[in-house]
C-alpha cells in the first residue's frame, strides 16, 4: 500500500474503512471513511456514503496538499479502476478508467510509438487526477495542459446519473470539471488523444546558467524546443541569483534499448536537522556542477527525462515526518519577471532549504475554469514544514498576486480564500455551476472549504 496511505485501509472492494489519507507532501492529513471499488457499478454504489457524508475521488495521492482530502467525510479510491476500454491507433483515442496512470500508458503504448501527449513530473499520477487538476508538463508552452488533449470523459454526478461530458455539448460542466479538482462529480472515464514519437528515446541537452537573466533569455532562445525545463539553485544570491541547468529535449529518430531499472527506496524517516542550508547548499553547488561547463547531450528513455524523482520511491520521506509543503506559481511575462526575481530573494534570504526547484515557460490559458496553465513562468519549489513556513507562503502568495500570476491547486495546502479568488477570475461562475449540479454538496473536500468553494 503507498505511504499516502495509514493502516490497512480499504483493502476490500465493496465497504467502507476508517482510515487517515495524507497528501504527498505527507503535511496535509485527513481522517475519513474510505472505500476501493474494482467496478463501475461498486463506484456508482459509493455516492451512498455513511450517514451522507461527503465524497471526493482520491487517485494516487499524488496531489501534494488536501486537494483530494475530505476531513470527516468519505474518499472513494479510485486505483483499481484501471482498465484500458479501448485504443485507435489510426487516430491515436485511448479510452481508459479513471485509475490508470501514466506509468501504465507508457508501459503499455511507448512499444507501440504512442506516449500521452502531456505529462506530470510523476508517472504514477491518474488519469482522473490529471483531469480533474489539467496537469501539465514540461512542453507547455508546445502542447499545453492535459484538457487540451481531452475528447470526453464520463461524469458520475451527485444525483446517481453518469453524463457523458464533450467541450462541443456542455461546454460549461466540461470546463468546471477540467482542473475542478473533483469537486462537480467523479470521473469515471477519459477519452484522451495520444501522441504519436519514432521511438522510445529523447536527445537531452543540459547547459549550467549563471544567474536568472541568463535563464530566460535561454528559454526564449528555446522556445521552438519540444521539451524544456529549468532547475535552479533556490540558495543562490547576489549575482548568482537564479543560477541552474536549462534542459531541453526532442524526439530521437531511433530508440535505445531500455533495460529494466528497480526504482530504489528512500532509506530512513530523515530527521528534521537533515535538511538544512548547509547540506541543501552543498547538494545544489555539488548539482549544478555534475553538468560540464560546455554543456552535454545525450539519448535518454522517456522515463528517465520525463520522470527524473520516480527513480527514488517514497522520495517525500527525506523531508522527515513533518513533511513539506510545495508552493508552484505562474506569473505572466512581463510583470512576472520581476516578481520571479523577488520569490528567488525572498526564498533565498530567508535560507530555506528547497533543493527542488524547478522553472519552466507556459505557453496557453487553460480550459477550464479553475486550469492553473496561462502564459508566463512556472516556479515550483519544496519548502519543509517547519515553524515559519505558513508565513514565507503568505509572503510568496502576495508577490505572485500582485503580478497577476496564481498558484497551482494541484500542489497547494496554504492558499488564503482571498488570493484564490482574485487568482482565479472564475471561481465565482465555479461556485453557482456546482450549486445548481450538486446543491447538497454531496461532493466536498478540504480545499474546497479551505478556499471557500
Amino acid at each position: 500500500m503507498p505511504d499516502t496511505l495509514a493502516g490497512q485501509a480499504a483493502t476490500r472492494s465493496t465497504g467502507w474503512k476508517a482510515t487517515n489519507l495524507q497528501g504527498w507532501g505527507r503535511s496535509s492529513t485527513s481522517p475519513c471513511l474510505a472505500a476501493r471499488p474494482e467496478r463501475l457499478r461498486e463506484l456508482h454504489a459509493a455516492l451512498r456514503t455513511p450517514d451522507g457524508r461527503s465524497l471526493i475521488a482520491h487517485g494516487a495521492g499524488r496531489s501534494y496538499g488536501d486537494a483530494a482530502l475530505n476531513s470527516g467525510g468519505a474518499a472513494v479510491l479510485t486505483g483499481r479502476l484501471d482498465r484500458i476500454l479501448s485504443f485507435d491507433p489510426a487516430t491515436g483515442e485511448l479510452v481508459a478508467e479513471p485509475g490508470v496512470t501514466f506509468a501504465d500508458l507508457l508501459e503499455v503504448f511507448l512499444p507501440r510509438g504512442f506516449v500521452p501527449p502531456v505529462s506530470p513530473g510523476t508517472a504514477f499520477v491518474t488519469l482522473g487526477g490529471a483531469a480533474a487538476n489539467d496537469v501539465h508538463g514540461k512542453n507547455h508552452h508546445i502542447a499545453g495542459s492535459i484538457g487540451d488533449h481531452i475528447a470526453w470523459f464520463d461524469l458520475l454526478l451527485a444525483d446517481g446519473r453518469t453524463r457523458r461530458v464533450t467541450p462541443e455539448g456542455e461546454p460549461e460542466l466540461f470546463r468546471a470539471t477540467l482542473g475542478g479538482i473533483g469537486l462537480t462529480g467523479i470521473i469515471a472515464a477519459v477519452c484522451l488523444r495520444m501522441a504519436p514519437v519514432p521511438s522510445n528515446a529523447l536527445r537531452v541537452r543540459r547547459r549550467r546558467v549563471a544567474d536568472l537573466g541568463e535563464f530566460l533569455a535561454g528559454f526564449e532562445a528555446a522556445s521552438g524546443a519540444t521539451w524544456s525545463v529549468g532547475w535552479i539553485d533556490a540558495l543562490a544570491a547576489g549575482r548568482s541569483l537564479g543560477r541552474g541547468i536549462l534542459e531541453t529535449a526532442e524526439p530521437n529518430p531511433e530508440g535505445i534499448r531500455e533495460s529494466a531499472v528497480k526504482s530504489k527506496r528512500f532509506p530512513i524517516e530523515a530527521p528534521g536537522w537533515l535538511l538544512n542550508s548547509l547540506s541543501v547548499r552543498a547538494f545544489n553547488e555539488m548539482y549544478w556542477r555534475r553538468v560540464p561547463a560546455g554543456g552535454q547531450e545525450a539519448v535518454v528513455p522517456y522515463r528517465q527525462f520525463l520522470y527524473p524523482l520516480d527513480a527514488i520511491e517514497g522520495w517525500n520521506r527525506m523531508y522527515g515526518r513533518q513533511g513539506f509543503r510545495q508552493f508552484q506559481c505562474v506569473l505572466p511575462f512581463g510583470p512576472g519577471e520581476a516578481a520571479l526575481r523577488r520569490l528567488l530573494e525572498t526564498v533565498a534570504a530567508g535560507g530555506v532549504a528547497s533543493f527542488l526547484a524547478v522553472l519552466k515557460v507556459m505557453g496557453r490559458q487553460g480550459r477550464g475554469m479553475l486550469s492553473f496553465g496561462m502564459p508566463g513562468y512556472s516556479l515550483a519549489l519544496d519548502i519543509p514544514a517547519r515553524s515559519g513556513a505558513e508565513a514565507l507562503f503568505a509572503r510568496l502568495e502576495g508577490i505572485t498576486r500582485d503580478a497577476g500570476g496564481r498558484i497551482y491547486l494541484a500542489k497547494d495546502s496554504l492558499l488564503s480564500a482571498e488570493g484564490f479568488a482574485a487568482m482565479y477570475p472564475e471561481s465565482a461562475a465555479f461556485r453557482a455551476l456546482r450549486s445548481r449540479l450538486d446543491p447538497q454538496r454531496r461532493f466536498d473536500s478540504d480545499m474546497a472549504r479551505r478556499l471557500g468553494l
